[in-house]
């Protein structure tokens, strides 16, 4: 595999990030059941210009979704990860810290002073990578979620930027 390219999203990305989605799916990182047929779009609820891309050799490896994650004035200040997927071929290979830190420079370019993000409390693996980052632990709601039989832990996360 060549080196990635990051880039942001375009329309026509839609089917191929769909895919990488459901093919990455886990209860490690999501709280929704599975998909299924008839899937929905992957830009239904989000904007493409709200994802940026890893690809390489003409393949998406990756994505990371930022947000407002409210749309009042004086929360305009910050910006939230709400997705973030690495293929499974492309882990271990410095595609997630990549998208990381052009979320992070992306986030500065539209003028963000923070940026949040929520993940489960067993996705050792992602908090890893999130604290190498700069982001730090900022709150835990315990048992927030109850996946496989059991209760997990919602992990909020934050950093200054």
């Amino acid at each position: 595999m060549s080196e990635p390219s990051l880039r942001a999203a375009r329309p026509d990305d839609d089917a191929e990030l769909a895919r990488l989605d459901r093919a990455a799916w886990s209860t490690l990182h999501e709280v929704v059941p599975a998909p299924e047929p008839p899937y929905a779009p992957f830009f239904e609820r989000h904007d493409p210009r709200d994802h940026l891309v890893a690809e390489a050799d003409g393949r998406l490896l990756g994505y990371v979704r930022l947000v407002r994650p409210t749309p009042l004035a004086s929360h305009a200040h910050v910006l939230a990860i709400q997705g973030f997927v690495v293929a499974g071929e492309a882990r271990g290979r410095g595609v997630g810290r990549a998208l990381i830190r052009a979320a992070v420079t992306e986030a500065r370019g539209r003028g963000a002073r923070r940026l949040t993000l929520r993940v489960l409390g067993h996705n050792t693996p992602a908090r890893r990578l999130y604290e190498s980052e700069g982001f730090v632990v900022e709150g835990v709601l315990p048992g927030e979620f109850h996946l496989d039989g059991t209760d997990v832990d919602d992990v909020l996360m934050g950093r200054r930027l």
